[in-house]
């Protein structure tokens, strides 16, 4: 709310920019203050009346109410620094890093034209619902137990003797039904409702995504803030599978993630550290699957003997045994302001190499204005009998995706030969 009492603001900022002096008054500012939204939030010290908003990596909009104001809640609108299209080439690649490999293509999740990350993935999960739904709303055997009036299924005869001991009917009986009130439909439905309650979903697709909630109505509403129903991939759900992980990506990033303490936000959220991170070590994985390697992610390790310092590096490569260690990777989205980057991650790369008895660790920024760079540890010794090197690889996430991936199979490659000279 301005603080002349006008009517609520929109408030467009961008990630990691710096902060923008916006005109608040003091409940709206403490309010953005304590959702989390927002790196800082803080009143203006030469401006009064006016709040220094700063965005972090969560990108997308959310609606942050005023408590005790009864003042109607302001949207705050993040856009990231990466183009919304390459976004969501990342998003899909992160959803299904095989499938995304081998096709090669632009992104498995289709954004539009759209250049907001929410009418954008308003548009994609509509169009994945759409197709998932082409040929009929899926149906399946669903355990139901029930008091009826006649005989179906079998009895339980335990609730029976308890709640009607000596009266029949009702009886309590259990059967299979085949329904469309099943998990896969459940979750779409849900996407569907949370997407028609975001700010910011433009017209034509909010029409749209009202026709699929009708098409699924048979599916019982999720109640909001519980955990999503269970599904197991299978033959006969294949059709739904990119509309479901799109479907729980989604819900993963609204409302029910963004509750500090009782302040309900209504909205969506990307992490783009999270998305970022999801991409190169899936990425990565892949490429090395190539060359018979296999790659876990943050797999346990500890720094010392005693077992007490553990270490969660992104992502290990192993060796075709699936124990020796090859390399190491971890993935930093965000570079320093100065441009350069922290010397903090080299600290953390160098103990992932001794803990792992590695000679070589890769650390892949977004980048940023530092270039790629290697840095050879004094006083240390690898395997290989020099010192440790600790590679810096600056990523351009507005690269085409062929040139993308390109560069994860360029560093694939390096790996495999590191450890070929090994001996390894």
């Amino acid at each position: 709310m301005n603080p002349d009492g006008g009517a609520p603001t929109d408030i467009s900022l961008r990630e990691h920019a710096p902060a923008r002096s916006v005109p608040l008054d003091a409940a709206t500012g403490r309010a953005l203050a304590a959702s989390g939204v927002l790196k800082s939030a803080v009143p203006d010290p030469y401006r009064d009346g006016h709040w220094l908003l700063r965005a972090g990596s969560l990108v997308g909009a959310v609606r942050i109410p005023v408590p005790g104001t009864g003042q109607p809640a302001p949207t705050v609108r993040i856009a990231p620094k990466t183009p919304v299209r390459r976004l969501f080439f990342l998003l899909g690649f992160s959803l299904d890093p095989a499938k995304a490999w081998r096709q090669g293509r632009d992104g498995t999740v289709d954004a539009g034209a759209h250049e907001d990350v929410v009418p954008a993935l308003a548009h994609a999960v509509e169009r994945q619902i759409d197709a998932a739904l082409r040929q009929g709303v899926l149906q399946g055997y669903r355990r139901t137990e029930e008091s009826a009036l006649v005989v179906r299924g079998r009895i339980r005869e335990a609730e029976q003797i308890r709640r009607h001991f000596g009266r029949t009917p009702p009886v309590e009986i259990a059967y299979d039904a085949y329904t469309a009130d099943i998990p896969e439909n459940r979750i779409l439905r849900a996407a569907a409702e949370t997407l028609l309650r975001l700010p910011g979903v433009p017209g034509p697709v909010r029409r749209r995504l009202a026709h699929q909630r009708v098409r699924l109505v048979d599916a019982e509403p999720l109640v909001r803030g519980h955990e999503l129903p269970t599904w197991t991939p299978s033959r006969l759900n294949s059709r739904y599978q990119p509309a479901l992980r799109l479907a729980e990506a989604l819900l993963a990033g609204s409302t029910p993630e963004h509750r500090p303490g009782e302040l309900r936000l209504d909205g969506f959220l990307f992490d783009m550290n999270s998305l970022f991170e999801d991409f190169v070590t899936g990425a990565l994985r892949e490429a090395v699957r190539e060359h018979g390697l296999s790659a876990r992610f943050q797999d346990r390790h500890h720094l010392d003997t005693a077992r007490l310092v553990r270490l969660r590096p992104d992502l290990v490569v192993y060796a075709a045994d699936g124990r020796t260690p090859v390399a190491v990777v971890d993935a930093k989205y965000k570079t320093e302001d100065g441009g350069a980057h922290p010397n903090e991650d080299l600290y953390q790369m160098l103990a992932y190499c001794t803990a792992l008895g590695l000679d070589e660790g890769h650390l892949v920024y977004a980048a940023g204005r530092a270039d790629s760079r290697v840095h050879e540890v004094r006083g240390t010794a690898g395997p290989g009998g020099r010192g440790i090197r600790l590679h810096q690889h600056a990523l351009e996430l507005d690269a085409e995706p062929a040139t993308l991936l390109t560069i994860f199979r360029t560093l694939a490659a390096r790996v495999v030969r590191d450890h070929s000279r090994l001996g390894s």
